[in-house]
């Protein structure tokens, strides 16, 4: 089922109701079987995942992507590519985050590979969420791959700053990442901060591994949780951590 055109809405009308939405992370390279993976699918969806992020940083081929996609299509959750390059696109997706790797020290990931990306996108008549994508901590491959000056953990204002920046040239989402199989996740001390400073719908990712870890990073202030990793090593764990989300409630107040 198709949200195409319906992204924003229905993210916007989720965090209206006050929720925090989590979104799973699948990693095409990653799929040993696509039975598996639909399995997979079904439990994330009936334990109550927003959405599903699709994307990796290495190996992603175009036949991997589309197989990914076919397999979530009867879901009526978006199926938004998380792009790492440009060859990772598809028409068979809602949506993609168009992101800027904004603390990157090379344009290319900066602007380069989205002005190339940027009519494919158009051709493939995909919904755009525009997103500032900062690398935090180790940054893992990711960051390796991307040419990043991480921000530490701890730096807040560094991170906030740079959110602001974000905000103040027209995105709407900010994804603080700390990297696929991060040891630590970002700080909560940094999410509460970015959250409290702008009015950026406040994507977080990496190293969360348990309810707790989730729950952390939901009272922090964070919109949308994302987990990837955990997905593959320990699925019955993964479900525990969507249901952490999705059991969140809070009440929004813009940034002052």
């Amino acid at each position: 089922m198709r949200m195409k055109g319906r992204v924003n809405n229905y993210i916007e009308k989720l965090l209206g109701e006050g929720r925090t939405l989590h979104f799973s992370l699948i990693d095409p390279d990653k799929v040993d079987s696509l039975d598996q993976l639909g399995k997979l699918i079904e439990r994330l969806y009936k334990a109550g995942t927003s959405g599903f992020l699709v994307g990796g940083t290495i190996g992603v081929t175009q036949s991997k992507l589309e197989a990914v996609l076919e397999t979530m299509e009867d879901y009526e959750i978006p199926k938004i590519i998380f792009p790492s390059n440009i060859n990772v696109l598809s028409p068979l997706a809602d949506a993609v985050l168009f992101m800027s790797l904004l603390n990157s020290d090379d344009l290319y990931y900066v602007v380069g590979a989205q002005v190339m990306g940027a009519p494919l996108v158009k051709q493939m008549g995909l919904e755009i969420l525009p997103t500032a994508y900062l690398i935090i901590g180790e940054g893992g491959t990711a960051g390796h791959v991307g040419r990043v000056r991480t921000i530490p953990f701890d730096n807040h204002e560094l991170g906030a700053a740079y959110a602001m920046a974000a905000e103040f040239m027209g995105m709407r989402y900010i994804y603080l990442e700390a990297g696929s199989g991060s040891p630590r996740t970002v700080n909560p001390s940094m999410v509460r901060y970015v959250a409290k400073l702008t009015n950026l719908n406040v994507i977080v990712g990496g190293g969360i591994r348990n309810p707790e870890a989730a729950r952390s990073i939901c009272e922090a202030g964070a919109d949308i949780v994302v987990t990837g990793t955990l997905l593959e090593t320990d699925p019955e764990r993964a479900v525990k951590v969507i249901e952490a989300v999705t059991e969140f409630r809070t009440v929004r107040e813009s940034a002052k």
